[in-house]
């Protein structure tokens, strides 16, 4: 099966450049990612959604990032916030999938409160970076809970955290999104001013919680978050090694015998290592994610152990990604320094993603 097709990747490809400049995705990009279907692939088949199997959307979100990462991790960001409609009461979840070109956004950060009123919610807040905000038809984020003006607390004696979504309607975009990298993500902030809504708006994200019983809802929330930014981080981290290969293949050694600079032994011994270490750690990504998908398919859950050794390996993906980019771009020249090269957008890009919080190195 083939995950991107060269067509789809030469449409991204075509208009990354003017994106990037702009700010915001190309139509023709934001037409073909609500074409293919992109937005709704984790979302579940009963309600309007595709609830295609983990394994194939991770290597589709990498595909597409390697040909453009602000596409590829606005999709990835989007689709992510849709796999949250398999938490959400079916009624609920099929009105938000049958909206007209439907894209859920949002954040993760817990930056506003919720009070309890009726059967109900009434939503203070603000919220910092919504990857695809301009074309987001309702918005995910989550607020601590707080009745009659004190906070709720669980179990623990700790302060009650709920995620929510809502319609785009009580949203006011913010934007401020002034990144270096990933600018056509258009990842602006958003607000809402004491807007009311139903408790069916609030949501658990867990398996035990999940409206849906598909392996894709009963995968843990963090190791699904891992794999899918690391994905994206390393199919970036390809793109640029495929266009530092280029850039040194067409430079010359000016302090050696004036060859190109590829044909320099340590010069090639270098490439050849960076990408034999990235390849290896990729291919037990892979081999390790299709296994859990394989176990919960059959009707496994998830194991702590598995989630933390999915964890540790997307974390070592995005550690040998970094190294490869940060090793090869002394090599590249100053075309990788110029603002308008396609090798400098995806230096960018790359090094904005990198910077998610999920994705800090382990030591």
């Amino acid at each position: 099966m083939t995950i991107l097709s060269p067509r789809d990747a030469a449409r991204i490809d075509h208009y990354a450049a003017a994106a990037d400049t702009d700010g915001w995705l190309h139509p023709v990009q934001q037409a073909l990612i609500h074409h293919r279907g992109w937005l709704r692939m984790l979302a579940p088949r009963a309600v309007g959604g595709e609830e295609r199997p983990l394994p194939e959307v991770v290597r589709l979100e990498e595909a597409i990032a390697r040909v453009d990462g602000s596409v590829g991790w606005t999709v990835t960001l989007c689709a992510g916030a849709g796999w949250f409609a398999g938490f959400l009461p079916p009624h609920l979840a099929r009105a938000i999938l049958s909206t007209p070109r439907a894209c859920l956004a949002g954040s993760g950060a817990p930056t506003g409160q919720a009070d309890r009123e009726g059967d109900g919610w009434r939503i203070e807040g603000e919220w910092d970076y919504a990857s695809g905000a301009p074309m987001a038809t309702h918005f995910t984020f989550n607020a601590f809970l707080r009745e009659a003006g004190n906070p709720m607390l669980d179990a623990a004696g700790q302060p009650r955290i709920q995620a929510f979504v809502v319609p785009k309607e009580i949203v006011e975009i913010v934007p401020r999104w002034r990144s270096i990298g990933l600018r056509a993500t258009a990842s602006h902030a958003y607000r809402i001013r004491g807007a009311w809504v139903h408790a069916d708006h609030g949501f658990v994200i867990d398996p035990a919680a999940a409206r849906e019983q598909g392996p894709l809802y009963r995968f843990p929330f963090l190791p699904f978050a891992f794999v899918t930014l690391a994905a994206n981080v390393a199919g970036m981290a390809a793109h640029f090694v495929d266009l530092a290969r280029d850039c040194i293949a067409r430079r010359r050694n000016r302090f050696g015998g004036g060859e190109p600079l590829i044909e320099v032994p340590a010069v090639r011994a270098v490439l050849d290592g960076v990408c034999s270490h990235f390849d290896d750690v990729r291919g037990r990504f892979y081999a390790l994610l299709d296994a859990c998908w394989a176990d919960v398919a059959a009707g496994a859950d998830v194991a702590d152990e598995q989630a933390a050794q999915m964890q540790a390996l997307a974390q070592e993906w995005v550690a040998a990604s970094r190294h490869a980019v940060d090793t090869l771009y002394p090599y590249c020249g100053l075309v990788a320094a110029s603002a308008d090269s396609a090798i400098n957008r995806v230096w960018r890009d790359f090094h904005t993603a990198s910077q998610h919080a999920l994705l800090l190195p382990q030591n």
